[in-house]
């Protein structure tokens, strides 16, 4: 599928296209595409003036945004694996198309796919707010309404720092995204929310979500290119926390190397990120310091017990959170090692599940899918050591520390371990 994504009144005379993606705008028209059509007036409201660079970058993320979510993967010769070629429309295409390379790179890895990208002129980059306002802040958190993210947030606060909050909206998270960032936050730091609201034409359904994570990391840099901080005394730290078993994503069994074995902030994800940012000229420093710890760890070293226990059961970590009428189901994946986290904490689960008792032998409980993965590589793992589980995992160069990595994943299947052990999950 070729993709044009671009501003909806630019011009584009001789490029092939199967798709039009209007950014930043919406032209109307029912046989185009549109995404990120609300973000410059949340920016300019806000009296926020990212960098050029910037809006370049939020650019090709929005483009492969809205390709993921247009191009299905049933259409693919394997049924999984696409070509996928966009073409961007920047400030600065000469800069962006020698990234190619680079960008073909990042985005295989984070999808999976084949990616073509080119870039041309007559990109987005609004006239520059006359009255923008000081900004307090020493740093950027991104807030997704998450857990982990959640106690990322507390502990940059106890710590000291003043962050700005940027998050995602999805629908569900919006309003205790604002509650975490007016509970955790200090009294001047602030909360951007931001969507891309995309639509194309016959989207593939559920629609794709690996490219995610590359849009959440373009409105944290939009955002701290605004700061008198960044414009000071850069580099300007934008804080990425997850737990490092949710970050590396061992696949749990041979078949779940696909779409359910997500890499949205996997190490090689973020080092090819930041080298994108190197090279652009934008000084942000991508930092998870919980890269090392299992999702339970960060429970239990959390800053603020208090604050973590006032707003944990109010976090969201199912990946079927709007299947279910937004309660969590229990028994995905996120699920699981999140009630693992719980009982490896020693703390109170409040949390809401669809699913709460794993015990009963159905397809529903012990015998779904995720539950029977989860179970199976901890024999696995159990049978064949660590190392030969993980295989090629932790091979990238990209992935430092290594055997300190091995070793908190054999502490994150510990966990998973103990909790279906007091399911009695068999």
């Amino acid at each position: 599928m070729k993709l044009l994504c671009a501003p909806a009144r630019a011009n584009y005379p001789g490029i092939d296209f199967d798709l039009r993606v209007d950014l930043f705008s919406d032209s109307g028209f029912k046989s185009r595409g549109h995404i990120g059509s609300l973000i410059a007036e949340r920016m300019r409201r806000a009296k926020l003036n990212p960098s050029v660079r910037a809006w370049d970058l939020l650019s090709l993320a929005l483009a492969v945004v809205a390709a993921d979510h247009a191009h299905h993967r049933n259409e693919s010769p394997d049924g999984w694996t696409r070509q996928i070629d966009i073409t961007v429309a920047v400030c600065d295409p000469a800069f962006w198309n020698a990234q190619s390379e680079l960008l073909r790179y990042l985005l295989g890895f984070l999808t999976t796919d084949v990616w073509n990208v080119e870039f041309v002129s007559k990109g987005f980059a609004p006239a520059p707010h006359p009255s923008s306002p000081t900004s307090p802040e020493d740093c950027v958190v991104l807030i997704s309404g998450g857990l982990d993210s959640l106690i990322g947030a507390i502990d940059l606060t106890v710590a000291g720092r003043k962050p700005l909050a940027v998050s995602h909206i999805v629908r569900g998270d919006r309003e205790k995204q604002g509650i975490f960032a007016s509970r955790i936050l200090p009294k001047a730091s602030r909360l951007i929310q931001l969507n891309h609201n995309v639509t194309v034409p016959h989207p593939e359904t559920p629609p794709s979500q690996r490219s995610r994570s590359l849009i959440f990391l373009a409105y944290g840099v939009l955002a701290a290119t605004t700061l008198d901080r960044y414009k000071a005394s850069p580099p300007l730290n934008l804080f990425v926390c997850e737990n490092g078993f949710i970050t590396v994503n061992p696949p749990l069994t041979g078949s779940r190397v696909g779409s359910l074995s997500t890499r949205t902030t996997h190490p090689v994800v973020l080092s090819l990120f930041q080298d994108l940012l190197n090279a652009a000229g934008l000084a942000v420093q991508l930092s998870n310091p919980y890269q090392l710890q299992t999702k339970g760890e960060m429970l239990i070293g959390c800053k603020n017990q208090t604050l973590l226990d006032e707003l944990a059961a109010m976090s969201t970590s199912c990946g079927r959170f709007k299947q279910f009428g937004y309660v969590h189901c229990g028994r995905c994946v996120p699920c699981l090692i999140r009630r693992a986290a719980f009982l490896r904490a020693g703390r109170l689960d409040k949390t809401k599940y669809k699913y709460k008792t794993l015990s009963i032998n159905s397809a529903q409980r012990m015998r779904f899918d995720d539950v029977r993965s989860a179970k199976m590589a901890i024999e696995q793992e159990r049978k064949v050591g660590i190392e030969r589980w993980l295989g090629a995992t932790l091979a990238s160069r990209r992935i430092p520390h290594a055997p300190t990595i091995r070793d908190m994943i054999k502490r994150g299947l510990a966990e998973l371990d103990a909790f279906l052990t007091q399911q009695q999950v068999k």
